[in-house]
C-alpha cells in the first residue's frame, strides 16, 4: 500500500487509479471492515491524527478532485461522509524522498510523465498534508 504523501497530480494514470484503490481499502481498514492490513505503517499518521476516518475521506476528496480533472469516473459515494479541516504533517524528508520513488517509476513506467515532472523544483504536497522540516518518516519501509 502506497498512500503518497504527493499531490496525486504528479501520478500517472495508473499510478492514480491504484492510489484510489489502496486509498479505499485505508478506509475500509480504519474503519475495521477488514481483517488484512490493520497494521500496516502507512496507517500510522492517520491513526496519530484526529479523526481518522474523517481525515482518510478527506484524503479521497483530493484523489477525487484530481480523478475528475482528467475525466475518470471515481465514485465518490464511495468516500466516508465525515469531514474536518485538520491537516496532517508529512516531513520534507519524506517528500524528498517520495519524489525520488515516485520519479524512479515513472521513469520506466511513464517517460512522457517522468519528462514533464523533471523541472519540478518543489514538488507539492497531497492537500491533506503540510510539510514540516524533517527525516523519512518512521513508517517508510527504507
Amino acid at each position: 500500500m502506497r498512500l503518497w504523501s504527493l499531490h496525486p497530480k504528479y501520478l500517472d494514470p495508473q499510478g492514480l487509479v491504484a492510489l484510489w484503490r489502496e486509498a479505499l481499502l485505508a478506509q475500509a481498514v480504519l474503519a475495521g471492515e477488514t481483517k488484512g492490513y490493520r497494521n500496516h505503517p502507512q496507517l500510522e499518521r492517520f491513526r496519530g491524527g484526529a479523526r481518522p476516518a474523517a481525515l482518510i475521506a478527506e484524503y479521497l476528496r483530493a484523489v477525487h478532485a484530481e480523478s475528475i480533472k482528467r475525466g475518470y469516473r471515481f465514485d465518490k459515494d464511495k468516500i466516508g461522509r465525515l469531514r474536518t479541516s485538520k491537516r496532517l504533517d508529512v516531513t520534507s524528508g519524506q517528500i524528498d524522498f517520495e519524489w525520488r520513488h515516485l520519479m524512479k517509476k515513472l521513469k520506466t513506467r511513464s517517460p512522457e510523465q517522468y519528462e514533464k515532472l523533471l523541472a519540478e523544483n518543489t514538488p507539492l504536497p497531497h492537500p491533506l498534508f503540510r510539510v514540516t522540516p524533517g527525516e523519512i518518516a518512521d513508517w517508510e519501509r527504507l
